[in-house]
């Protein structure tokens, strides 16, 4: 087995390598002078198991087109299977027609990686679930649930805890959360009169006391967030936290958060941290390291991996 990354999320990279006692494959992946990908792969992988981490995360263009010039290469070089390894899928946001004459985006990236030569993909909490049907190869949509949920039990009373989501859309995920601590379960309703903008309408339960924590897998802008925890606290929710699988947090979305009136937002490593991020006083990392050691174990070995969230 082998384990090659781009230049997307090195520490991610690095902590899997570790937890699989599993050196990193000796590769370059650069830029010419006019910023085309360039990638070498320096160690011998014919017939070998190859696994390529790397998140298609900002900047999107630059970390998909490594993870396809990646792919090629490994596949030229006679490797036996290639899996992506996508702890972030970027464009998952782009999953249907939105409007007349848009593009099904996540469908096209779906289909590079695939022509590029990946054998199956492995990725972590799409946005929606239904883009693992596109793709026409082997597709396993981890999740980040259970490493939410220990974290939740270790810093929290989950006796006194609300989870909410922040939009109907999202509410399988969080009573996912809710069931495995046995908590009560509200719902944020919202509109969205354009992208990046959300308003919060009604709040649906009773949070009244409670430490609510909102579960979602995508925060960008972090409006939403902070949006609805503003509307939880005048709802006469005792505080606020939110945990998000996915910290885009584009510009100026760290600084919102920490100005706002959330006690903390928990993200997982599955994008690289910035130095933003880590100025941030209430934004904390969850390391999914194990979660994807495993899971890339598993597949190895051709064990079950559903059966980690059982």
């Amino acid at each position: 087995m082998k384990l090659v990354t781009g230049n997307s999320n090195r520490a991610l990279a690095q902590s899997v390598a570790s937890y699989l006692e599993l050196p990193l494959t000796d590769c370059t992946v650069k830029r010419f002078a006019d910023k085309e990908v360039y990638v070498e792969v320096h160690e011998n992988v014919r017939g070998e198991d190859v696994f390529i981490l790397q998140s298609t995360s900002f900047p999107a263009n630059d970390n998909l087109m490594e993870l396809l010039i990646l792919t090629d290469a490994l596949r030229r070089s006679s490797a036996r299977r290639i899996t992506a390894v996508l702890p972030y899928f970027g464009y998952a946001r782009q999953d249907r027609k939105s409007a007349p004459r848009t593009p099904i985006s996540a469908k096209l990236v779906s289909n590079l990686i695939t022509e590029a030569g990946a054998n199956r993909v492995l990725t972590l909490d799409l946005h929606a679930s239904q883009i693992q049907g596109f793709f026409d190869i082997p597709t396993d949509n981890l999740s980040a649930a259970p490493v939410m949920v220990r974290d939740i039990q270790d810093n929290y009373d989950v006796k006194n805890v609300m989870i909410v989501s922040p939009d109907v859309g999202g509410v399988i995920r969080a009573r996912n959360v809710a069931g495995r601590i046995g908590a009560n379960l509200a719902i944020v309703d919202k509109r969205r009169p354009r992208a990046g903008v959300s308003e919060v309408m009604n709040i649906i339960g009773d949070v009244s006391g409670q430490a609510c924590i909102l579960i979602d897998d995508i925060v960008d802008s972090g409006g939403t967030l902070v949006n609805a925890a503003e509307a939880l606290l005048k709802a006469g929710a005792k505080e606020v936290s939110a945990y998000i699988t996915h910290g885009v947090l584009s510009d100026g979305a760290s600084e919102r958060i920490a100005g706002s009136m959330l006690k903390e937002l928990v993200v997982t490593d599955s994008i690289e941290e910035t130095e933003v991020q880590r100025a941030a006083g209430n934004i904390r990392r969850l390391s999914i390291a194990p979660l994807i050691g495993e899971a890339i174990a598993r597949t190895a070995s051709e064990q079950s991996v559903s059966s980690l969230f059982d």
